[in-house]
């Protein structure tokens, strides 16, 4: 028995009649989904959200002081540093970001995942609606559980895979695990990086520099050249560059070296695959608020001064970069290769 108590117009035929009642009830349908403030996308069904407050990132808010200003508490942490033991704790948008389906059906592989910028990509990356695998080092396990618990909260799936990226053969199974756990690939983001301030050349010894080239240059040409054959067009990779690559500090030799380098293999490589239907970008950040910054990458000295420079006057959150990542490998970017998106507090650069 039909539940549409719609009486028939006395000119409906029995044909006119039925379509009526179908056309009502998908109006009714499309009527009720459009009503909803928010809309929650979890494998790819579309379900309305209970709450009815605004959504946290739409609330106009004055960005000099939406977050921490300097100066910082006196801080550091050995090498290579945990989110959880920060102070204040950094941001990754564990309680703001809200997805509306952009990245839906996506796999994504981020390295450095665990914390920071990779961790926050990972969030916002999950509540868009794409499975996502992490990169971390061992080390960093505590992170790493919070990361993988935030993505299956938001319904996708999660895959953690800890180790050491100066080695080839782990960038190579790495990927080979990504590919197989996440049943394909569709985004790389190469995140991971060593920054270890050193004030002079003369003390930046060869096993500091080989550890910064192989992290930073060497996992990403390995890990970039291993995904390739599993792209298909409209994959993307996305390069954590930094501003340092323009604008060097004087203590962050290799680092900066590095920066500048990913900056060149962002602009070449996008037009090496821009013909298979690939895109490549890179995200330069300014000064942002990660363990990369009190477990050696910056003086413990000027630690709590840290981003009082920039126009702004404070350090960025990881939480204030997810947007660009998501933008970037989303397909409303799909003209934008080779390009370089700076997020740096007002810095000119890139």
């Amino acid at each position: 028995m039909s539940d549409d108590h719609t009486p028939p117009s006395p000119t409906d035929t029995p044909d006119t009649s039925t379509r009526r009642r179908v056309l009502g009830k998908i109006g009714t349908g499309l009527a009720a989904t459009f009503a909803s403030p928010a809309l929650a996308l979890q494998g790819g069904a579309v379900t309305p959200s209970v709450s009815t407050r605004q959504p946290a990132q739409s609330i106009k808010r004055d960005p000099l002081t939406q977050y921490p200003r300097p100066p910082f508490p006196k801080q550091t942490q050995p090498w290579p540093g945990l989110a959880s033991k920060m102070t204040p704790v950094p941001d990754h948008g564990e309680k703001t970001y809200q997805g509306s389906g952009r990245l839906t059906g996506r796999k994504a592989l981020i390295t450095g995942g665990d914390s920071g910028i990779g961790r926050a990509v990972a969030i916002a990356y999950a509540r868009e609606g794409a499975d996502v695998a992490i990169n971390y080092l061992p080390a960093e396990e505590s992170d790493a559980q919070e990361v993988v618990a935030l993505i299956r909260a938001a319904g996708r799936k999660a895959v953690a895979i800890p180790g050491d990226l100066r080695s080839e053969a782990f960038c190579q199974s790495l990927v080979a695990q990504a590919v197989r756990e996440l049943g394909g690939l569709d985004i790389v983001v190469s995140n991971a990086a060593r920054q270890h301030q050193v004030p002079s050349i003369l003390d930046l010894t060869t096993e500091l520099f080989d550890w910064t080239m192989k992290t930073n240059l060497y996992a990403m040409f390995w890990i970039v050249k291993a995904a390739i054959p599993h792209f298909q067009p409209g994959a993307c990779i996305i390069v954590t560059a930094s501003e340092q690559a323009y604008d060097p500090s004087p203590n962050l030799l290799d680092y900066a070296q590095t920066k500048a380098a990913q900056v060149a293999f962002t602009k070449l490589l996008s037009k090496q695959l821009i013909p298979r239907g690939i895109r490549v970008n890179a995200v330069a950040p300014g000064p942002i608020w990660t363990p990369l910054q009190p477990s050696g990458g910056q003086d413990p000295a000027k630690l709590p001064q840290f981003g009082a420079s920039t126009p702004m006057g404070r350090a960025g959150q990881p939480a204030e970069l997810a947007a660009a990542y998501v933008t970037l490998a989303s397909q409303e970017s799909s003209y934008a290769t080779g390009q370089v998106y700076g997020v740096n507090g007002g810095n000119a650069l890139p």
